[in-house]
């Protein structure tokens, strides 16, 4: 029932313990405080979060460059609560997209903001703190460069935290340059328009 409707190549299928394993539970985590979130996926690309994650009450929005997300509407054709969405998941065209805050908001951007200038990545957070009371954002990028895209970028950034592999699978060496996985939350905003919270 909730399988997609491809399979990826065998060692994709089994990569769930990196990165991509971290980021799901810091999204299922998120999903069973406020089970009718948006789940926002930015440059997922042919990814199939959805059918790991959904709990039949959430929504999900794939954001994709336009050329891509052609690509992906192809593929994986939008239902009645995912759709991919036709712009750069850098900028703030998709904010609109969300349906309905009020019911909670959880980002993810692997590999996004490693991509984007420090300026670039604060607006980015800024943005997304300033429409999404209490919602989340889940990124990767290396402590130094985490610290640096928070520190200012939004007083509504209420915390930020590693996102921890389970006991027993985080032995790897690090260094300040590591890419890591971290949770922002953002805080309630009592200026925003309609309900922020449920």
């Amino acid at each position: 029932m909730h399988a997609p409707p491809y399979r990826l190549p065998g060692r994709c299928a089994r990569h769930e313990t990196g990165a991509r394993g971290l980021f799901d539970a810091a999204v299922r985590s998120y999903v069973a405080r406020r089970p009718q979130a948006t789940v926002v996926a930015l440059g997922e690309g042919l990814g199939t979060g959805f059918w790991r994650l959904d709990n039949g009450r959430l929504t999900w929005l794939t954001v994709a460059p336009p050329d891509l997300a052609a690509v992906r509407r192809m593929l994986l054709p939008d239902g009645p609560r995912r759709r991919t969405v036709a712009c750069a998941p850098a900028g703030p065209g998709w904010l609109d997209a969300v349906p309905d805050p009020g019911s909670g908001v959880v980002v993810t951007a692997p590999g996004v903001l490693r991509r984007l200038s420090p300026a670039a990545g604060r607006a980015l957070l800024a943005a997304c703190a300033a429409r999404f009371g209490d919602g989340a954002l889940v990124f990767d990028a290396s402590s130094r460069r985490a610290a640096a895209l928070v520190a200012g970028a939004h007083p509504l950034i209420a915390s930020v935290r590693e996102v921890a592999p389970r006991q027993g699978r985080g032995g790897r060496f690090r260094t300040p340059w590591t890419p890591l996985v971290y949770e922002l939350r953002f805080a309630l905003n009592p200026g925003a328009r309609g309900p922020t919270s449920r």
